[in-house]
């Protein structure tokens, strides 16, 4: 029972046949109105709990409802009976609430909303983001609120039981290179100087280790200027982020597969997730055997290399090229779904997808198959076909090869109920990764992850090992598919440190200029330490089966980066300019010639 200050005595989802006769008051939501004539009618009362049937059964009373808008909130005063027509599928479907009294308590002063409040999810994103406020308002949207809250929480308790402190790390801090674009803040009192918000705690995380902290964690705020994806809002987003000093990559593995499976297992659409220790794939593997460093584990299907018999059969795009192929049993796509499918891998992946078949007879068939057939037996034994087979083939560089063949193994999987889990959460640990590659854009060599990990072998893998073969202790986290987060086994030796960066051309002076507090904190001795930061909103996003990131986050942003509710970005006045020392020159419009 709820009591407060409107003399609310239960709320729209709390009353049962043992309420019977009682003298109630609840208050909600004006959600709808069944009328059957002037002086009968069923009312439904919504509120965060749930809903309320009231009956309507003067044409006194019918007027007064009459004359109210609907989603107005309202209180009823009246008697609880059981109903006649009972719904088995309300909790509160056994009784209705005679009314004694109705009173308006906030107007809706629209007689017509911008999208039905039950049906807001079929409304355009744009026109449900303007009108979060009446979105949330749908029980079936409000519910991924409220569960997140709940992981959230769970989440929370599970870190202190593991003997976490909680602390929270500054907002306003300094522009650090963490692999995407700052939100940059003006300083109104040191002109021409700028905080950022941070893109992660990273550093100070690990300062809290070279301060003395054992085990560090914190729900945190993290804000990146980088574009939206399903999997990804932009602007601002949350992280489990942890730290432990005197650790391991083992033990940073142990404390997530124990804290992550129970709350998967409990709040997820499925209600399986994978038990410790989850299994572990080295970066090169998952990119030739799954193509791609965030694996689905639910699809049964591998990638398998082509290139020795497939590469030279006179078909062009295979000519000289990287050639990966995917298996698959039991797809009996016709031509037109085949042809979608590769024109949706192509979308995806930017490169082309081809295939061909084997048949009941064992013959080659479709797709680029007469390229084939001078070496069926040896393509056949190399691939391990058998009748019935339908092979999805990529081709190019072996980054793009692998990349395509990635995509076609997760369209392939999702079309074959057979080779494909649905019913769980499947996770898996990628480790190893490089730790330098060259830079695509740049064609120099760069840090491929976090520019703070421990290189494996330390200084003598630094000094004796080409680059390109220096792994790193860094590792991903990955559930059906989706990256949850990174970590690292810290690099907590200043002189490491300033090795790492000299093969990226910078110096010691450099290291010292851009990240000085860590590496003087170092220099008074630091524990080896390791971490993580799994996303809270791709967790929420997973748990709750949804396929946008944007459905679990209480007031997103739409896909352009704008908060179209409060019209953000906006203009400023320009004295607020002035004050932080700013002048802004809009980009010239090029005229037409």
């Amino acid at each position: 029972m709820v009591k407060d200050m409107q003399g609310r005595t239960h709320t729209c989802g709390a009353l049962r046949l043992g309420d019977v006769g009682a003298q109630v008051k609840i208050v909600g939501w004006f959600d709808n109105l069944r009328k059957v004539s002037k002086n009968l009618g069923f009312l439904i009362l919504r509120d965060y709990y749930g809903v309320t049937q009231v009956v309507i059964e003067t044409e006194e009373m019918m007027n007064i409802v009459d004359g109210i808008n609907y989603e107005s909130t309202i209180s009823v005063c009246g008697t609880v009976r059981e109903r006649s027509s009972k719904n088995a599928a309300l909790p509160t479907g056994e009784i209705e609430v005679v009314p004694e009294k109705i009173e308006l308590l906030g107007k809706c002063r629209y007689n017509e909303l911008p999208f039905q409040i039950a049906r807001s999810k079929e409304a355009d994103e744009n026109t449900r983001l303007k009108y979060r406020y009446l979105d949330l308002r749908n029980p079936a949207v409000k519910d991924k609120i409220t569960l997140r809250s709940k992981i959230v929480a769970d989440l929370r308790a599970s870190m202190i039981a593991h003997d976490f402190l909680e602390i929270t790390t500054p907002i306003l801090t300094c522009s650090s290179p963490e692999g995407a674009r700052d939100y940059l803040v003006p300083s109104r009192n040191h002109p021409g100087k700028f905080y950022a918000l941070p893109q992660a705690p990273q550093q100070f995380k690990q300062l809290l280790m070279a301060s003395g902290f054992d085990r560090y964690f914190q729900i945190a705020p993290c804000f990146r200027d980088e574009d939206a994806r399903a999997d990804r809002s932009p602007g601002e987003f949350y992280q489990l982020d942890m730290e432990m000093a005197f650790a391991d990559q083992e033990d940073v593995f142990a404390i997530l597969e124990d804290v992550l499976p129970p709350i998967f297992a409990k709040y997820g659409v499925y209600h399986t997730a994978s038990a410790a220790p989850f299994k572990r794939i080295s970066y090169l593997e998952a990119m030739e055997q799954y193509g791609t460093d965030k694996p689905d584990l639910r699809i049964d299907l591998l990638v398998q290399d082509a290139t020795a018999c497939m590469a030279d059969c006179g078909f062009g795009p295979f000519a000289g090229q990287t050639v990966k192929a995917v298996v698959v049993s039991g797809f009996e796509g016709t031509r037109k779904v085949i042809d979608k499918l590769c024109a949706d891998v192509e979308v995806q992946s930017g490169n082309k997808a081809y295939w061909f078949k084997v048949d009941a007879n064992g013959d080659f068939a479709g797709g680029i198959s007469k390229f084939l057939q001078e070496r069926k037996a040896q393509v056949t034994e190399a691939l391990g076909l058998k009748p019935g087979d339908f092979i999805g083939l990529s081709a190019g560089k072996k980054s793009a090869a692998q990349k395509t063949a990635g995509v076609l193994r997760k369209m392939l999987g999702a079309a074959c109920p057979a080779h494909m889990k649905t019913d769980r959460y499947e996770f898996c640990w990628i480790v190893d990764f490089p730790m330098y590659e060259i830079g695509e854009e740049s064609g120099e060599l760069e840090f491929c992850h976090n520019p703070f990990s421990m290189p494996q072998g330390g200084m003598k893998a630094l000094e004796e090992q080409e680059p390109l073969e220096i792994l790193a202790y860094q590792y991903d986290l990955v559930c059906n598919g989706v990256e949850l987060s990174s970590g690292a086994v810290r690099n907590h030796d200043p002189e490491i440190m300033v090795k790492a960066f000299n093969l990226v051309g910078l110096g010691e002076d450099d290291v010292k200029a851009k990240f000085p507090a860590m590496y003087n904190a170092f220099c008074y001795g630091a524990p080896p330490h390791a971490g993580i930061a799994p996303g809270v909103d791709r967790m929420v996003m997973l748990i709750a089966g949804e396929e946008s990131i944007r459905e679990i986050i209480p007031f997103p942003m739409n896909k352009n980066a704008q908060d179209v509710m409060m019209g953000a970005p906006a203009t400023v006045e320009p004295k607020q300019l002035e004050d932080v020392h700013i002048r802004i020159e809009m980009p010239k419009k090029e005229e037409n010639a």
